[in-house]
């Protein structure tokens, strides 16, 4: 009797250790770790889903994309409180590019989505993280461990089997596949400058993020302008465009905030945030778009989100044993 009193004490001991250990390793991963990462990933999912559902609404993706920047710049002067100052090493060049490119990006992927279609879209902005990496081998000088090459690379094959659907889309101009270039080059220039963003020190991050909104609202207003005077047609606006434009607009900045807080959390390694961050979107994109939108998922595309887990799984075990 003593001993099956003892056997189970010990039981509940091992058990109590053991759920302990799990949890600390949860929190720790949530809290120092993972946190920013999960967050940028949610909000891109979600804006991605919102856009997802503007295409059957046909609303104005033009308006969208002006709404989206004033409540950007809002949100950003709100909360931030930026130092409106120039100083000799205030980030110009930085703020031109993005300020440039986050608007210019946007349109590119819808015209490649309008010409070239959205999976074949998907696979050039999926596939763009090969830009980041590259930068961060050889740019950012990050040392890569074997098991995060492994990691890597088990990651572009989930990218593969995931974008591995039936296309029945055609490309219909000999031009459309420059789209698909824009694309690719885009964002994984982009990447690289976020990244340049949350390295700065002269200038707070915060603040250069406030000045790359209003650069971009700005260009924005003016390419939107000039192209309403080119088919000259009236502005109109309705409640649920600016509806749909605010709500993309507060995703798309707690997106660009965690993701630059991620950058800065993994400032030596960014290879962690850049894979975590596509390998999540692409596995929880699809999650949601098998839940939701009932889209079919072959045996590939099954495999492609096993591995994904995997990969994402081997980051995260890299990080913590490094």
């Amino acid at each position: 009797m003593l001993c099956k009193i003892g056997y189970f004490n010990t039981t509940i001991y091992l058990y109590f250790i053991y759920t302990k250990f799990l949890k600390y390793i949860f929190v720790y991963i949530i809290n120092k770790l993972m946190f920013y990462l999960i967050l940028s990933i949610l909000s891109s999912i979600s804006v991605g889903v919102f856009l997802k559902v503007l295409k059957k609404n046909k609303t104005d993706i033009f308006q969208i994309i002006i709404l989206n920047y004033i409540t950007t710049v809002f949100l950003s002067f709100l909360i931030f409180k930026p130092n409106i100052q120039f100083s000799d090493n205030f980030p110009f060049l930085l703020i031109s590019s993005l300020g440039i490119l986050l608007p210019t990006i946007f349109v590119m992927q819808y015209l490649s989505i309008k010409n070239t279609g959205i999976i074949k879209t998907d696979i050039a902005q999926r596939m763009s993280l090969f830009i980041p990496i590259l930068a961060s081998i050889f740019i950012f000088k990050e040392d890569i461990s074997n098991l995060k090459y492994i990691a890597l690379l088990i990651g572009f094959l989930s990218i593969g089997f995931i974008l591995k659907k039936e296309d029945n889309s055609n490309i219909k101009t000999k031009y459309s596949f420059l789209y698909l270039v824009f694309v690719f080059f885009g964002f994984g220039i982009i990447d690289i400058c976020f990244k340049q963003v949350a390295l700065y020190s002269t200038t707070p991050y915060t603040t250069t993020l406030f000045f790359i909104f209003c650069m971009a609202l700005i260009l924005s207003i003016i390419f939107y302008g000039s192209y309403l005077k080119i088919i000259n047609q009236r502005f109109i606006i309705t409640k649920k465009t600016v509806l749909f434009g605010s709500l993309i607009g507060v995703l798309n900045f707690m997106n660009i905030y965690f993701y630059l807080n991620a950058h800065k959390a993994f400032s030596s390694n960014p290879t962690v945030v850049f894979a975590g961050m596509n390998y999540g979107v692409i596995l929880l994109g699809t999650l949601i778009g098998y839940f939701y939108f009932k889209e079919k998922l072959s045996k590939l595309n099954i495999l492609g989100l096993l591995l994904s887990v995997i990969s994402i799984g081997l980051l995260i075990y890299s990080q913590l044993s490094s």
